[in-house]
């Protein structure tokens, strides 16, 4: 165990015990109750001492013990709706997996934009990104990570060597999937999980509701312009690759399409359950005028597709199905665990008054409402560096709805703009999955993924500025 897990594991129950045992009240019983619990979950979330699903359970012990809340009414949280959505999200993208669909849809995609160098980088964007609005950014990359180091070989092995142009294509190459997994997450509910965790709050404690498509209108033009400038930024300004030129990408992406074969039945069954899902995800809100009396929602559309997937025989006669409960052992509970423990949080906050009190701060402070939406993005953004976007969601949330209450603003104008701030970690390797697997093969160096991450960072914060100021009034 390292220094620093050692030192969060000390600090966190430390600081715990010193804050629960306070001579005078900050807040209120309840209130200086959940700072408590609170601080010692950031700390473990931020040093990982233990594993952040673990940390996510306290609220169910911690809770009912400081008398915060019932253990019933904190336990619901970890059955919210909202934790089923993305269960079924999971279940779907372990099919599409299973069955090699993801890597088929990511190769043709490449193939289609071309094979010249800048292409064959704005292909591999493209098809990252399109993974990561359906499957998790992790698997998205790790997908396409072993196509991308084979188009590589084949400039370290061609007859110049491993020139400056092939070094710039390779970090284009490797940064722009990263970057690519991140962005494309933000398009869609179940893309990234801080959506479903800022969802799962405004559903339970404002009685707010956001559909698949409605955050499909915000989220999907902010991933494409995202990924737009990310493809500028690093092949026309920072590592640009004039010179090269190579036509053997085409044989390396034909290959792996040879290697899949022609489409199996278990492929095209998925697919059509896939498109199916998306439908009716997209068309919800027509379908339930249409017919009101099926009052479908997002979760139960995604529990109908994961139910498809396990109960829909392939082949009866053999008791062949898509997936089985086998299956699951892949699936990320912790990351189900995690969205409960965040959303027992937010209530605490909210119950104990800690919200309310953010807000009174706030109206009563005389910074100006955009100042202090720049300062906030500004500070989500560099924190998520260091911690889990989940985590850091999990956290500030409620906070931050605290905020835009004491700004007089509606919570949606604030809160949306943070939680996509969040998934925009372009900085260092540690930030995110994606950056980590990038790193780790061999072609990037922490202060070239600096460069290009702090001017990410900030072209993020002006967009999502503009987004506050311009978008989100027009459509909330």
């Amino acid at each position: 165990m390292d220094i620093t897990k050692k030192l969060g594991l000390i600090l966190g129950p430390l600081l715990f015990f010193i804050l629960i045992n306070l001579p005078s009240v900050m807040v209120s019983e309840k209130g200086d109750a959940v700072i408590a619990v609170a601080v010692w979950m950031v700390i473990w979330w931020i040093s990982e001492a233990v594993s952040i699903s673990v940390t996510a359970l306290f609220p169910l012990i911690l809770f009912p013990l400081l008398k915060v809340m019932p253990i019933a009414e904190v336990g619901a949280n970890y059955g919210s709706p909202i934790i089923f959505l993305f269960f079924g999200g999971f279940v779907l993208a372990l099919a599409l997996e299973k069955v090699n669909l993801h890597k088929r849809i990511a190769l043709n995609i490449i193939r289609i934009t071309g094979t010249t160098p800048n292409k064959v980088i704005l292909g591999f964007m493209i098809a990252t990104a399109s993974l990561s609005m359906w499957i998790s950014n992790t698997a998205s990359t790790v997908v396409m990570l072993p196509i991308a180091m084979s188009v590589i070989r084949l400039l370290i092995h061609d007859t110049d060597g491993f020139t400056k142009d092939d070094r710039n294509f390779a970090l284009n190459v490797m940064l722009g999937i990263a970057f690519s997994a991140n962005a494309g997450g933000i398009a869609t509910v179940i893309g990234t999980p801080p959506n479903s965790i800022l969802i799962g709050l405004l559903e339970n404690e404002y009685n707010i509701e956001i559909s698949f498509l409605k955050w499909m209108m915000i989220g999907l033009p902010f991933s494409i312009v995202m990924i737009a400038i990310i493809y500028w930024v690093l092949v026309k300004w920072m590592f640009p690759n004039k010179q090269l030129k190579f036509t053997a990408s085409k044989q390396v992406i034909d290959e792996e399409l040879k290697k899949l074969g022609p489409m199996s039945g278990k492929e095209k069954m998925v697919l059509v359950i896939f498109a199916i899902t998306v439908f009716l995800w997209i068309f919800r809100a027509l379908i339930n005028e249409i017919f009101p009396s099926l009052a479908l929602s997002d979760t139960i559309i995604s529990m109908m597709a994961a139910i498809a997937l396990f109960a829909i025989p392939f082949n009866i006669k053999k008791g062949d199905f898509i997936i089985g409960w086998t299956d699951t052992e892949k699936l990320a509970w912790g990351i189900l665990i995690l969205f409960g423990g965040g959303l027992a949080l937010a209530q605490g906050m909210s119950v104990s008054g800690i919200v309310d009190m953010v807000a009174t701060m706030i109206a009563n402070s005389e910074i100006g409402v955009l100042l202090t939406v720049t300062l906030l993005l500004f500070l989500i953004l560099f924190m998520t560096e260091l911690m889990s976007n989940v985590a850091l969601i999990a956290v500030l949330a409620p906070v931050v709805a605290g905020i835009a209450i004491g700004l007089g603003i509606p919570i949606l104008y604030l809160l949306i703009p943070v939680t996509i701030a969040s998934s925009c970690a372009f900085m260092l390797p540690m930030a995110t999955p994606p950056n980590a697997i990038v790193f780790a093969s061999g072609h990037i160096k922490v202060y070239q993924m600096a460069r290009v991450g702090i001017i990410l960072n900030l072209i993020s914060v002006v967009l999502l500025t503009l987004v506050f100021q311009f978008i989100l009034p027009l459509l909330y």
